[in-house]
């Protein structure tokens, strides 16, 4: 029998709030023994051009998405978009909204910081590539390096976090509206870790079911930040409301303890992926 391929469908560069280059996620990807890899940088698709031209030296098939940020009643929902149209106006137009209010709301923390810690914006914006994404990540990043915390994870758990002092929130999306933008564009959308409750609130099971009205086509089930009864739970859930289900590692290369390939998708989701998307998945 001819070998399944390994497929990870979402994994993020230094773009957004990965700490690799596209190309060099591709690499890893590759030393992880991944057949297929999707970037999704968060509101960007910057780093697709990059991540294709090492499609052919890794022998990794490249998935194009995006990680975008939307909103559920003032409720944070990471939406990745696979396979859509980088042209598409109405996408693209929202994208840019959010990814400038990620910049303000990142100045408005920083100043909120730097009331009790020594840190600038300056030592923040450093982080970014060059029409990147910002985030809070590179918030946690510039506070290691003064040594006020040990790593990311510490910096959100005991700085960051969406219920702490210095957050502010910022204007994303609704995410109807951002689900039939990813439409419109050609795009498949799948709901990002629904269960990751460490990172804050999430969304009640009957707003998935709204979601999957508007054209959701799958949840991230497995996931590391999704206990074994969450998981279980979505499954149900999933199939109750006609969705697929993935699995991904959310890559962040050196930012998070995340590994590519420790969560995998059935390689027959991503052929339906690729059915409906507007892209062909990049193959060597």
């Amino acid at each position: 029998m001819p070998v399944r391929p390994f497929v990870d469908l979402h994994a993020h560069s230094s773009v957004s709030d990965g700490t690799e280059p596209p190309a060099q996620v591709m690499a890893a990807a590759r030393a992880a023994g991944l057949d297929v890899v999707a970037l999704t940088d968060h509101d960007t698709w910057d780093g697709w051009d990059e991540a294709a031209a090492a499609v052919g030296r890794t022998g990794v098939a490249l998935v194009r998405g995006a990680e975008i940020s939307t909103s559920a009643g003032g409720t944070s929902v990471h939406l990745l978009s696979y396979l859509h149209d980088p042209q598409a106006r109405g996408l693209g137009a929202a994208v840019a909204r959010a990814r400038e209010s990620r910049l303000g709301r990142a100045r408005r923390m920083v100043e909120r910081i730097a009331q009790d810690f020594d840190l600038t914006w300056e030592e923040v914006e450093r982080r970014l590539e060059p029409g990147g994404t910002v985030g809070r990540p590179h918030i946690a990043d510039a506070l290691v390096d003064r040594g006020y915390v040990a790593d990311r994870s510490t910096a959100f758990t005991e700085l960051l976090d969406t219920r702490g002092p210095y957050y502010v929130p910022y204007d994303a999306p609704d995410v109807i509206e951002a689900i039939e933008l990813v439409r419109r564009a050609g795009g498949v959308p799948v709901m990002a870790h629904p269960r990751a409750g460490s990172r804050g609130r999430v969304v009640e099971d009957e707003v998935i079911a709204q979601m999957a009205e508007a054209g959701l086509a799958g949840l991230e089930v497995d996931h590391r930040d999704h206990d074994e009864g969450a998981k279980a739970q979505l499954r149900g859930l999933a199939a109750e409301l006609d969705l697929f289900v993935t699995g991904s590692s959310d890559y962040h290369g050196a930012g998070k303890p995340n590994r590519l390939g420790e969560h995998l998708t059935d390689p027959d989701v991503l052929a339906q992926i690729e059915s409906e998307g507007y892209l062909p998945v990049l193959r060597p």
